[in-house]
């Protein structure tokens, strides 16, 4: 990395050198059985250049050609992107601990015998269900350079285990699962199981529910699969720059509930999105998105933070070791004060939604969303009667998140980006077959 920073600095003005390596072991199983298990090893080195107040960009996979890269970077320069920021220099960063040796000791085997219990608890409770299951740790290593004098460099680990089951009878298709992820490893199936079990028994029975407006619940699973997009585009800084984004120009504005509270949050240990700096060496930091329904702050790359007159909130993101852009690091719901039971209990007719599907396939920079209920279940008097089928919802996230009737006081990771807790909307487009 040192050779090549300095042969681009003799043909630039600024120069950024970006090495990232990985080693990911997933393991497969699909219809309850195990499928596949594998390693699977990788390192990309990319260069960021400024020449001519232009940015030029190249990367390999390569390390044994340093000048090769620096002349496709500058060859590209003269076709980029004027450069409006200024790279950081030494920069102090915070203690974030997202790296576990114990991840890379476990064993294949171990890893098999996780995913074969996790399908053997379920299967224990509904026995023809058909499980598709993975396991997979991963380690990796990311060093940055740059021009300025900046230099980073960290180790992080990654433990993920989840299962989804698909249950089969006649016409009627039943999906179901779970996942959970940490830079720890998770040796504990038992609160995945449980999960699954427990959507299961809900759906036991089948239920309608009636074409119209009614009051939703959205599990933490809900949230996600309804308004994480959304709200990830509404506040990235080159859609606001762009003039896309609804929430541009909106800043201080209160467009949402009093009660809701959104972060982004690079800096908790041991979470999988968490790091000490982002993929520019600018420090992670939590942001403040929106403080008590009001429009606080929106995550920036260097880039964009210079287009839009502001500083980079350390949310740089390079996909695949790709050109940075702005991405959020982990969004965090503040839980409320509502029990999901009395929220439950609060309904005479109404929906509680664990999972759409297709709900992204709308206006998603407008906020609409729109799909159809893969997993829901209808409440009548307080009380979780069944299942629903053929039952699609539509809304819009501004108008949703205007007013909300409660947000749940019981928080959950989903997936590795999102912690949320359950949102309770008085009213919400519902259009059944039913």
């Amino acid at each position: 990395m040192e050779r090549i920073l300095k042969l681009a600095k003799k043909a630039a003005e600024e120069a950024e050198v970006f090495l990232v390596s990985s080693r990911e072991t997933p393991v497969g199983f699909e219809a309850n059985r195990l499928k596949r298990m594998e390693t699977r090893e990788g390192t990309s080195l990319s260069l960021r250049i400024v020449k001519g107040g232009r940015i030029g960009f190249a990367a390999t996979t390569r390390l044994d050609e340093p000048e090769a890269l620096v002349e496709m970077a500058v060859e590209t320069a003269s076709f980029g992107v004027e450069a409006r920021f200024v790279l950081p220099s030494g920069e102090a960063y915070p203690q974030v601990e997202v790296y576990d040796p114990e991840v890379e000791a476990i064993p294949i085997e171990e890893m098999v015998e996780l995913g074969n219990s996790l399908i053997s608890k379920v299967r224990a409770h509904t026995a023809d269900i058909l499980c598709e299951a993975g396991v997979t740790k991963s380690v990796g290593s990311i060093r940055i350079l740059n021009s300025r004098g900046g230099e980073a460099s960290y180790h992080k680990s990654f433990f993920t285990i989840g299962m989804e089951g698909n249950l089969i009878r006649g016409t009627d298709m039943l999906f179901v699962g779970e996942m959970e992820s940490s830079c720890h490893p998770l040796r504990d199936v038992n609160p995945l199981a449980q999960t699954v079990i427990q959507q299961l028994e809900l759906a036991r029975n089948t239920a309608t529910v009636k074409t119209g407006e009614l009051p939703v619940i959205f599990t933490p699973h809900g949230v996600r699969s309804a308004f994480f997009t959304p709200l990830a585009l509404a506040f990235n800084g080159r859609v606001v720059v762009q003039g896309a984004s609804p929430l541009a120009g909106r800043g201080g504005e209160k467009l949402f509930d009093e009660r809701l509270t959104i972060w982004d949050d690079g800096i908790i240990p041991y979470r999988p999105s968490s790091r000490p700096c982002d993929d520019e060496g600018v420090p992670s930091q939590r942001t403040a998105l929106i403080q008590n329904g009001v429009v606080a702050n929106f995550i920036y790359d260097l880039q964009t933070a210079a287009l839009a007159g502001a500083r980079s909130t350390g949310n740089g993101n390079r996909a695949r070791g790709g050109m940075p852009s702005p991405a959020v690091s982990a969004l965090i719901i503040e839980a409320g004060e509502i029990p999901m039971e009395e929220m439950i209990g609060d309904m005479e007719e109404g929906l509680v939604v664990e999972q759409l599907i297709g709900a992204e396939q709308g206006n998603v920079l407008g906020g609409e969303f729109s799909g159809n209920v893969l997993l829901g279940y209808k409440v009548e008097k307080g009380q979780i009667v069944g299942r629903v089928k053929d039952t699609m919802i539509s809304g819009n996230i501004y108008h949703a998140l205007r007013e909300l009737a409660g947000i749940g006081r019981e928080a959950k990771w989903v997936g590795g980006m999102l912690r949320t807790p359950a949102l309770y909307l008085p009213r919400l487009a519902v259009a059944s077959k039913g």
